[in-house]
């Protein structure tokens, strides 16, 4: 007998004896329309500059963010507006106190810094925490999970987590990290936290651009004093040894007293402040206000003895070297007569037909001719 009347399912007709099927539930929309909405009031339109500084100046979230990815973009029209965006921040930048985070993988960083950060933020401050995320020499591409890992910090009001990919910077550091401290600065912003990607290239470059360097460590782990370079270690104004907590406190406390005493052997600081070694446990924030106490004695102290602002000063003529040296670099590499030679000296270089420094000597003499 065939299908006469109307049905959705051609099974529920009486011919196919013992089979039913029952109508199914509505499907669900493939986009959630509360994220939608939100998403369509925030998408980023063509603000101007003007937009821009009034967004940032009034604290709105959104469009700093938004600032500071124009800052990370390579393209040419995003630059120029970033450009102008910081040109006309820095008479409100300067402000907040700049603290670099770093310590092998492993020790804590940003379970550390949530536990200081929501005491800071408890006690009024305002935080911003720029995490650098190392990116994939191999897809370039970053995880970028800090807002996971400082779940309670990222939701708190007061607080503004960045993470930035390294994008195979120096180190891992994130190539426009000292503009973005401009604009989290101008946004009210008077603590802000870099983390670093771990003991590295990357820590110099950090040292650079802030007040306090820390370096983060956690005993029992090997040989204390070796797994750890010297160059770091004196680049560190304070030490912080971390998880020191259950068994692992006895341990921390004779991590302590080695570091301590291995500081004593390290030249006398520029600023005449001698570094201190701390313990703590970012588990049940223990120690952390100790740690915050020493941080806030070394400001007293750089500001004392004038050596704060004489560092700033050093800092900003460093960026403008650095500034110089990367420009420089992008417009070799950009060069169109540069970009045609190169897989000809690379090929010549491949095949020991030429040294590289010979290749390396001939492009830069085509530049230079050329440009």
């Amino acid at each position: 007998m065939p299908f006469t009347h109307d049905m959705e399912h051609i099974e529920n007709d009486h011919i196919y004896k013992g089979l039913s099927v029952n109508k199914g539930v509505e499907p669900l929309p493939s986009v959630n329309p509360t994220a939608a909405q939100r998403f369509l009031k925030n998408k980023r339109k063509n603000r101007t500059v003007e937009e821009y500084i009034d967004g940032i100046l009034s604290g709105d979230v959104t469009i700093l963010s938004q600032a500071v990815t124009l800052i990370e973009s390579s393209l040419p029209q995003h630059q120029e507006k970033a450009r102008e965006i910081i040109l006309k921040c820095l008479p409100y930048a300067g402000k907040s106190l700049r603290l670099g985070i770093t310590g092998v993988p492993g020790a804590g960083k940003s379970t550390f810094i949530e536990a200081l950060g929501t005491h800071l933020i408890e006690a009024g401050s305002k935080l911003a925490v720029l995490a650098i995320d190392p990116s994939s020499e191999r897809t370039k591409g970053s995880i970028l999970g800090d807002k996971t890992r400082m779940e309670t910090l990222s939701s708190m009001p007061n607080a503004y987590i960045r993470p930035s990919p390294s994008a195979g910077s120096l180190g891992g550091v994130a190539r426009k990290t000292r503009e973005t401290i401009i604009l989290c600065e101008a946004a009210g912003y008077d603590t802000i936290f870099i983390e670093t990607v771990g003991v590295g290239q990357s820590e110099t470059a950090v040292h650079s651009m802030v007040d306090f360097f820390l370096l983060i460590l956690i005993a029992g782990a090997g040989d204390e004093l070796q797994g750890i370079k010297r160059g770091i270690m004196e680049m560190a104004d304070g030490i912080a040894i971390n998880k020191a907590d259950g068994q692992n406190l006895q341990k921390a406390q004779l991590a302590k007293a080695q570091y301590r005493n291995a500081l004593h052997l390290f030249p006398a600081t520029r600023s005449g402040w001698i570094p201190r070694v701390e313990t703590c446990s970012s588990l049940n924030s223990g120690g952390v206000e100790t740690i915050w106490k020493m941080i806030r004695e070394y400001i007293d102290h750089v500001k004392q003895n004038k050596y704060f602002e004489q560092n700033r000063k050093e800092q900003a003529r460093y960026w403008m070297y650095e500034t110089i040296n990367e420009s420089l670099k992008n417009n070799f590499y950009q060069n169109s007569l540069i970009k045609e030679k190169i897989p000809t000296f690379e090929a010549m270089v491949n095949n020991d037909e030429m040294s590289s420094f010979e290749a390396a000597r001939r492009l830069l003499e085509s530049y230079y001719t050329k440009s």
